[in-house]
């Protein structure tokens, strides 16, 4: 059982306990479990604000920007970076939440950083564990922040309440959103280094893509054009994020549907992590894994046949 003072202490939104609450379901530790069944039942109250789009976009700099943009409004803001890790070293290889340092120096703004770390359980289902306890703790809008465009970041986007996909005038990034099926999880998005040259050609093969894509829920993505380093923008982006909040609110069926799919998504998450941790805590399931991996490696084995044999190893 977790210890009712520390979830006490988590519910009134005591930032080191947060930080540590968020730790401790990263990492997977006894007990995290416990922690996410007390602060589940208090959640559903925060905005959450999904990021994504490729690398170089300047979401770090939207982020902040509109991170502060919600401060000045009196909000307290959660913002989880998901950076990619190495496969190597399992460190986390970016290092741009420098760029936010002063931010986070607000009593107001927590801001986590979040890597794979190689552990057996997915980032996904981490982050958005995460993103549970800063709703649970009273946070007002918690912004998830993913690098790129791979599975990983799009499940996470899509548990979010309104996804923000951001790309950049003249990087092709319009030919990548359709290639990644970006455009069917943007809610709103966004035309950031609107001071470059091609915003207007962007914009019109956007609005040529977006005419194409039918929305179940007859949603009509806006696009706005931002230049974060100069806060130029951020004001139209919080109103279309608020506009589309409004609009999901009075289709409280269409609500429903996307809050049955993220439950569902959840639950199949974390029904995998538990099943290949219990398959891995099994005897000789290590050795057996190094095994064959070897066996891939050397090319005498291949990898569907290693995962049949793991399986009947460990019946």
């Amino acid at each position: 059982m977790a210890d009712p003072q520390f979830i006490e202490k988590v519910l009134s939104g005591d930032i080191r306990s947060v930080a540590r609450a968020i730790t401790l379901v990263e990492n997977g530790t006894a007990g995290s479990a416990d922690i996410m069944k007390a602060v589940f039942p208090k959640t559903g109250n925060a905005v959450v604000i999904g990021i994504t789009g490729a690398p170089g976009a300047g979401k770090s700099s939207l982020v902040d920007k509109l991170a502060l943009h919600y401060k000045e409004k009196g909000e307290k803001i959660g913002i989880i970076a998901v950076d990619p890790s190495s496969p190597f070293s399992g460190g986390a290889i970016l290092g741009d939440r420098i760029r936010m340092a002063t931010l986070g120096l607000d009593k107001n703004v927590f801001i986590r950083s979040m890597a794979t770390r190689g552990n057996l359980g997915g980032l996904s289902r981490a982050t958005v564990d995460a993103v549970t306890i800063l709703d649970a703790a009273g946070f007002d809008k918690v912004i998830v922040e993913t690098v790129g465009v791979g599975q990983d970041e799009v499940e996470i986007v899509k548990a979010a309440d309104v996804s923000v996909v951001v790309l950049v005038p003249g990087m092709g990034d319009d030919i990548q959103a359709i290639k990644a099926g970006i455009m069917e999880i943007g809610d709103v998005f966004v035309i950031n280094k609107a001071d470059r040259e091609g915003v207007l050609r962007t914009q019109k093969e956007l609005e040529a893509l977006l005419s194409l894509a039918h929305r179940p829920d007859m949603w009509h993505p806006p696009i706005v054009p931002t230049v974060a380093t100069e806060n130029k923008g951020i004001e139209d982006l919080s109103a279309a994020i608020e506009s589309f909040r409004e609009f999901t609110a009075s289709g409280q069926e269409q609500s429903l549907v996307r809050k049955h799919a993220i439950a569902r998504w959840r639950l199949t998450e974390l029904l995998r992590e538990r099943l290949l941790a219990d398959l891995m805590d099994r005897e000789g399931a290590s050795e057996k894994l190094e095994s064959l991996s070897r066996d891939i490696a050397d090319k005498t084995s291949d990898p569907y046949s290693a995962v049949e044999r793991m399986l009947s190893a460990t019946e």
